[in-house]
């Protein structure tokens, strides 16, 4: 599967894509961005993005630039408003 790394705000994100698709398949992939707390616990958030080149999801992933990243990280999730990631409180 292929991740992605990069630093927003001073902490090191990795970003993969979510096991789980939305019945728009093909038209929007959700992201999850996951970084290891101070603490040792996980902060996760999840955006979703409409592939603007390939259909494939890997290789859509690998097509954004870092700065599309950061935008999406900006308007993404956190754990506890979404389904995809069960609802999670730290």
């Amino acid at each position: 599967m292929t991740e992605r790394h990069l630093t927003i705000d001073g902490h090191e994100w990795k970003i993969s894509l979510s096991g789980r698709f939305t019945v728009y398949d093909h038209d929007e992939y959700p992201l999850v961005f996951e970084r290891a707390g101070a603490d040792g616990a996980r902060e996760r958030r999840l955006a979703r993005f409409s592939p603007q080149g390939s259909r494939s999801r890997e290789r859509a992933l690998a097509e954004l630039s870092d700065a599309a990243l950061v935008s999406l990280w900006r308007q993404s999730q956190v754990t506890w408003t979404s389904p995809e990631l069960a609802y999670v409180r730290r």
